[in-house]
C-alpha cells in the first residue's frame, strides 16, 4: 500500500512538472509535489549558483515562515555554511558514487547522516520545525541544487525510507528540469534572432496581438517604433559583410539599451535592417523622447548612417486601432517618410494635423502593380 502511494505520488510529481509553462511553475509544481510525496508542510528547490558560490532559493511553498516568500528575489545562502554541497556531496559524485538524501532533526544529526549542518538546524528551530530532508539534484552529471522538504516539529521525524523517496523524487525533479530546460530553449530559439539576440517578428507579432487585445479591452496605451538602419548596404558593399553584421549588433545593443528605459518594452530586429520598439502602458510622449534618443545614438555609431524611425501610438490621433496590423501600418508608414525626409528624428503618426501623411499613407489602398513604396501587411 505504501509502494502504491508512493508511485503515485512520483507519477503526480511528473505530471505537474509537465503541465508547467515557465521555470517558475515549472520550480513551484516540483517543491509542491515533493512536499506531498512526503507528508511536509513545508518545501523549497534551490540552485547552486558556483560562480557567486552561493544556494539561491527558487520557490518557497507550504507553511511559509514570515521572511519566506514564495519566489524569493534575494533569498541565497553563502554555500560554505552547507559544506556537505560542495564537500560531501561533490566529492561523492565526482568519485562516480550517486546522490543521496539525508534527514537532519531539531536534535541534531538523524541516524544514518552523512553530514551535519548547524545552520540548518538552527533554521528548523526558528521556524517551529522538527525535521527536514535534504536531496541534492544532479542534472547534467553535475550538482545543480537541491530538494528540501520539512515537517512541523509536532510531527512523525523523517526516516531513513524516507531520505531514499526524496532522492527518487530529486531524480524525478531533475528530469522535469532538464525537460523545462529543453523547452524553454526551443521558445528562446523559435522567439529570438540569432544575430543579435533580440526578439524577433515572430515574437512581435504575438506580443502586439496581444497589447492590442487588452487596448481595445481597457484602453492602454500600445506604442510600436519602427527603425530601419541607413547605410547597412555601403557597408556590406565596401567593408564586407562582417563589418555589416556587427553593425547590426551594435545598433541593437543600442536599442536595447534605450528600451531598457521603458517598462516592459520588448526589443526586437524584424529582419535584414529593420528593428522595432513594442512599449506597452507608457505614455507616447515618453516613447517619443525614447525614440529620439535611439535616434541620437545611433548617428554616433562608428559605421553606418543613423536611422530613420518612425512612431506609431494609440494616444496619437490616429484613428481607432482594431487590429495589430494596422498600428504596424502606420509605424512603417512613418518609418518611411522618415526615410524619405532624411529626418533625423522620429516621425509620429498622427502629429501633423487632420490630414496627416502618415495616416494616410497607411490607410491608402494597396500600392498599383510596380509601385516601389511599400508598407508592411501589403505585399
Amino acid at each position: 500500500m505504501v509502494e502504491d502511494s508512493r508511485l503515485k505520488a512520483v507519477v503526480a510529481l511528473a505530471q505537474g512538472m509537465a503541465a508547467a509553462h515557465t521555470p517558475p511553475e515549472t520550480w513551484r509544481a516540483a517543491a509542491l509535489g515533493a512536499c506531498r510525496a512526503l507528508a511536509g508542510s513545508f518545501a523549497a528547490l534551490s540552485v547552486w549558483e558556483r560562480e557567486g558560490g552561493r544556494l539561491r532559493v527558487l520557490v518557497n511553498v507550504g507553511d511559509r515562515a514570515p521572511d519566506e516568500e514564495e519566489f524569493p528575489e534575494g533569498e541565497t545562502y553563502p554555500v560554505h555554511q552547507f559544506p556537505e554541497i560542495t564537500e560531501f556531496l561533490h566529492e561523492r559524485w565526482a568519485g562516480g558514487g550517486g546522490p543521496s538524501a539525508w534527514v537532519e532533526t531539531v536534535r541534531g544529526p538523524a541516524e544514518g547522516h552523512a553530514g551535519y549542518s548547524h545552520q540548518r538546524v538552527s533554521a528548523l528551530r526558528r521556524r517551529g520545525r522538527g525535521c527536514c530532508v535534504v536531496a541534492p539534484v544532479l542534472l547534467h552529471g553535475r550538482a545543480w541544487g537541491e530538494l528540501y522538504v520539512a515537517r512541523a516539529a509536532d510531527a512523525p521525524l523523517f526516516d531513513r525510507s524516507d531520505a531514499d523517496f526524496a532522492t527518487v523524487l530529486a531524480s524525478v525533479v531533475a528530469a522535469g528540469l532538464a525537460q523545462s530546460e529543453r523547452l524553454e530553449e526551443a521558445r528562446r530559439l523559435a522567439f529570438t534572432d540569432a544575430l543579435t539576440g533580440l526578439a524577433n517578428r515572430r515574437a512581435v507579432d504575438v506580443r502586439l496581438e496581444e497589447a492590442i487585445e487588452r487596448h481595445r479591452g481597457d484602453g492602454e496605451a500600445v506604442s510600436l517604433v519602427i527603425c530601419d538602419l541607413n547605410g547597412l548596404k555601403r557597408v556590406n558593399d565596401t567593408r564586407g559583410h562582417a563589418a555589416g553584421d556587427r553593425l547590426l549588433e551594435r545598433f541593437g545593443s543600442v536599442l536595447s539599451l534605450c528600451g531598457a528605459m521603458l517598462p516592459g518594452a520588448l526589443v526586437a530586429r524584424l529582419g535584414g535592417d529593420e528593428f522595432c520598439l513594442l512599449a506597452v502602458g507608457p505614455p507616447a510622449d515618453e516613447v517619443v523622447r525614447i525614440a529620439d534618443e535611439v535616434c541620437r545614438r545611433a548617428a554616433e555609431l562608428e559605421m553606418g548612417d543613423g536611422v530613420a524611425c518612425g512612431v506609431a501610438s494609440t494616444e496619437d490621433p490616429i484613428g481607432p486601432v482594431r487590429s495589430a496590423r494596422r498600428l504596424f501600418r502606420l509605424a512603417d508608414a512613418a518609418q518611411y517618410r522618415a526615410k524619405a525626409l532624411g529626418a533625423t528624428k522620429p516621425v509620429v503618426a498622427g502629429r501633423e494635423g487632420p490630414d496627416d501623411p502618415v495616416v494616410r499613407l497607411a490607410d491608402a489602398p494597396p500600392p498599383a502593380a510596380g509601385e516601389r513604396r511599400r508598407i508592411r501587411g501589403r505585399r
